[in-house]
């Protein structure tokens, strides 16, 4: 009996959690990725004994991928160890105070009194009703919202009043805290969907909550090491993967993928699952003929995140400050606007540092540290031309992070790396340099993100950041479990193992490919 293949393009999160999944349920899997090595937005830049995470520097809310390791017989600590940070950083406000945020219930509520003794009393609050809410919420993050008739269930409609769709996360905040700097503290995560905390819905206030509930961690050699253990429990399953190898094209035959093709030539398959970036794989890989919904002119029309200015520095001796620095402008909401609406740099951006070697001291060679800087930016607009502004806002950065006690720091880089929106864009291939994907608004969330089966092509599945659930890594890790059940549902597969999926869903009738 002919075996079910399926390739996978792109070796990211995403598409590695999607290839064990697979493979563990006896699919012939093949994942191709341009890069040279696996990881996408989430593999390491090593150089001079340097190394840093090129993106994702915090790994939360461990338990999906757990499942999924689980489910191929064996387990995340097993593959990867990893340390649960006290405190889990520091949040500096540019108009004074700092919280350092910890999972310990009393401490962190003398940590908000320091702001605003009031506040503190809204804390565990916070936590029991955002508890009842990541419950009610879950059904609706583990099953797929393929069509507007899908909003209609009995467990989204429990959910709707937890939801608060009229709400932003700030709004939503103001029923436990009443100091703009404690709603900050914990509203700045919607920045991990490159959303302002003004705009986004209110749905993402269980982000802060998971990292207090389940904790923040750092897995040894960075976030990086994860996906590269994701890339051995794969090979181990048998899943070949392919380094270095672009794809040109998604063979669409009939309107149905029926494989990629690479200068090395055509690659069938009985489906294909896309983990590249969602907008840059429909402009370069997905023939407009065979898009309807998602075409360019469509496509063109759509909400973008913001972007991120990266420095990556290798630090002559180290600094004894916290592991994670975020640093909040003291006028956060121009901040904000300056990089949503009117696409320009600010002269007071607001500003994150890792300084990991704190924790891990295999990031640099002896006597050396590592520091990992990043500062939310426009995506690319002609307002910012990076062939100009790239050196200036270089050293407004430097001049910034002094703020957080990263004073000197020039005279003691020995490696440095820059990433502009111009790079992620160009080099890392990102529609825009949109780091965090499609925005998170709530005309572009459920069934109005991509679908994870895609409805332009039969055959195609999405992965990723830019399908529904959305960006983040325990969400991307959910849309491959999502999108890999409606593989196997559509090509009769039973899953090897694992939490069943929340609601079963008409599948698609696949033939193999001949």
């Amino acid at each position: 009996m002919k075996k079910n293949s399926v390739v996978i393009v792109g070796a990211g999160p995403g598409g590695l959690a999607t290839a064990i999944q697979l493979a563990s349920a006896g699919v012939k899997v093949k994942v191709i990725e341009r890069l040279p090595m696996v990881g996408g937005r989430t593999s390491a830049i090593e150089a001079d004994g340097f190394k840093f995470d090129l993106g994702p520097t915090f790994f939360l809310y461990p338990r999906v991928l757990e499942e999924i390791f689980a489910a191929a017989g064996t387990s995340l600590e097993r593959e990867v160890p990893m340390v649960k940070l006290d405190p889990q950083y520091r949040i500096q406000f540019g108009d004074g105070g700092e919280i350092n945020a910890t999972p310990d219930i009393a401490r962190m509520e003398r940590e908000i009194a320091s702001i605003c003794p009031d506040d503190a009393q809204g804390f565990r609050r916070f936590l029991d009703e955002n508890r009842a809410k990541l419950k009610a919420a879950e059904p609706c993050l583990e099953s797929p919202f393929l069509r507007w008739q899908d909003l209609i269930n009995t467990r989204l409609l429990k959910f709707l009043p937890l939801l608060r769709p009229h709400q932003s996360v700030d709004t939503y905040l103001k029923r436990f805290f009443k100091d703009p700097r404690t709603r900050l503290a914990f509203s700045f995560q919607s920045k991990y969907l490159g959303m302002s905390p003004f705009r986004c819905p209110s749905l993402f206030s269980i982000l802060s909550f998971l990292e207090y509930e389940y904790g923040v961690f750092h897995p040894i050699g960075g976030c990086n090491e994860v996906t590269k253990a994701m890339a051995r429990v794969a090979a181990r399953l048998g899943v070949e993967i392919v380094c270095g190898e672009p794809v040109r094209e998604v063979v669409c035959e009939g309107g149905r993928a029926t494989g990629v093709r690479t200068d090395r030539g055509v690659e069938r398959a009985d489906a294909v699952v896309m983990n590249a970036d969602f907008a840059r794989a429909m402009e370069r890989l997905v023939p407009d003929r065979n898009r309807n919904k998602w075409s360019d002119r469509r496509l063109a029309k759509k909400k973008f995140s913001c972007s991120t200015f990266m420095m990556y520095l290798g630090i002559e001796g180290k600094f004894d400050l916290p592991h994670h620095t975020i640093h909040i402008a003291s006028d956060y909401a121009k901040n904000l606007d300056e990089i949503e609406n009117q696409h320009v740099l600010s002269d007071d951006p607001s500003f994150y540092v890792q300084n990991a070697s704190v924790t891990d001291p295999t990031l640099a060679p002896d006597g050396m540290s590592t520091l990992y800087v990043l500062a939310p930016v426009t995506h690319q607009h002609p307002n910012v031309d990076w062939s100009k502004e790239r050196d200036r806002f270089r050293k407004l950065v430097l001049q910034q992070i002094e703020k957080a006690g990263y004073t000197g720091v020039e005279k003691r880089i020995r490696y440095e790396k820059v990433v502009t929106p111009v790079d992620w864009d160009m080099s890392y291939e990102v529609h825009k340099g949109a780091t965090f994907n499609l925005a998170h608004s709530l005309d572009q969330m459920l069934h109005l993100r991509p679908h994870n089966r895609f409805e332009d092509v039969e055959g195609m599945y999405l992965v990723g950041g830019g399908t529904h659930p959305g960006s983040g890594l325990p969400v991307i890790f959910e849309s491959a479990r999502i999108s890999s059940g409606l593989l196997m549902e559509d090509l009769g597969i039973a899953p090897a193992g694992g939490r069943e999926r929340a609601a079963s869903f008409p599948p698609v009738e696949l033939e193999p490919v001949a």
